[in-house]
């Protein structure tokens, strides 16, 4: 029935006449705050009531695909949500998405849930997408701006060709916040290794997201040799499909040596950079994939990924990660990773640590899967 409802209504109009329309009216429905959101239950579907905020802690719009709900929420919730253990599904009502602006409220249309997360049984973040993308305009009044926070410089880039372990230093010193120090369990079992590591080690102790989030360097207390005692593994894919090593020697290492890129049953493969160039290259890597605010779009061909880098610095740095070569290009709080496999079909991934660092991507002709500027 949510074609009934306008696109904007007086909140206590709203409230009286509309929600049990959406809801169904035949009972009482019931109501719930999660995250700052008012939740309706009703017979015939479910209403989200969100404040126009852009604060990533509350429920709310995320992006003109998305609407994200921040728990714990209520077992009722829950099981409407994620489906009730027995008795009837109730996962195919709608689930109806409604912002309230000043004194008004705007319904959004009906989403969908795409992916949600729980722990002991209780719902603790759900996110929906909208059968239908909001526009700009409407983005911007359920979701309001906020004034662009400091981001990350680009000093880093200047020392790439000359000083890696500055560059390295300054990236990841930039990237992540520090958090409280702790003494670091591995001090002793990492003193034999290359420098470049002993220096993402230390860097790690106030900011562990320098060891990986998708992909990762192992703590020094897990190192080890490959099945064969000829490599020192250092860093392995999340799945564990591959992993990068070096030369095992007890002459102590070199300095800045060759990584080896291995698949278990397959020949090792040399990346194109040595360790020093290599760590900036996977700390990129790991920036965009662990970071807050991500630009993804289907696989674009060589003069659209031309367009989308033309206004970002590259990283002049050879091809990362033999299975796809991967080029790297930056802007203040922004890295963008492309990779392609053939030279044809090209796979990007854009991460910031602020909304507005993906500002020079917005107003592209780009087919979007997700933006969350």
């Amino acid at each position: 029935m949510s074609e009934q409802v306008p696109a904007v209504i007086p909140a206590l109009v709203f409230d009286r006449e509309y929600v049990p329309v959406l809801v169904g009216g035949s009972v009482v429905p019931r109501r719930f705050a999660v995250g700052g959101a008012s939740v309706v239950i009703g017979p015939a579907g479910m209403l989200i009531i969100a404040e126009a905020s852009a604060a990533s802690a509350r429920s709310g719009v995320w992006s003109a695909e998305e609407v994200r709900l921040i728990g714990p929420a209520p077992t009722p919730v829950t099981e409407r949500l994620m489906g009730a253990p027995w008795g009837v599904d109730e996962g195919s009502l709608p689930i109806h998405i409604a912002v309230r602006v000043g004194g008004e409220v705007w319904y959004l249309g009906t989403a969908q849930v795409s992916q949600a997360g729980t722990s002991d049984g209780v719902l603790t973040d759900c996110e929906l997408r909208f059968e239908a993308p909001l526009s700009r305009e409407l983005l911007n009044r359920v979701r309001p701006p906020l004034p662009p926070e400091h981001l990350p410089d680009l000093e880093w880039l200047g020392n790439v060709k000359g000083d890696h372990a500055a560059a390295l230093e300054q990236f990841i010193t930039g990237w992540y916040p520090p958090v409280d120090a702790t003494e670091s369990p591995t001090s002793n079992s990492v003193s034999h290794l290359p420098s470049g590591l002993r220096q993402l080690y230390r860097l790690a102790k106030q900011r562990p997201g320098a060891l990986g989030i998708q992909n990762r360097i192992l703590p020094g207390s897990d190192l080890h040799t490959d099945h064969l005692g000829e490599m020192l593994v250092f860093g392995v894919e999340n799945q564990g499909g591959f992993f990068w090593s070096l030369l095992w020697t007890l002459e102590g290492p070199e300095a800045d040596p060759t990584v080896w890129f291995r698949e278990f049953d397959e020949e090792p493969i040399a990346e194109q950079e040595t360790l020093s160039g290599f760590l900036i290259q996977f700390s990129l890597f790991e920036a965009s994939m662990g970071a807050d605010y991500l630009a993804l779009p289907h696989k674009l061909t060589a003069p659209q990924v031309e367009q989308l880098t033309e206004a970002l610095h590259p990283v002049p740095l050879r091809p990362f990660w033999p299975w796809a070569p991967t080029h790297f290009y930056v802007a203040p709080g922004l890295v963008v990773h492309v990779s392609s496999e053939d030279g044809e079909a090209f796979d990007i991934w854009a991460g910031a640590t602020d909304r507005s660092a993906l500002d020079p991507l917005a107003g592209l002709p780009i087919d979007w899967n997700r933006f969350d500027g």
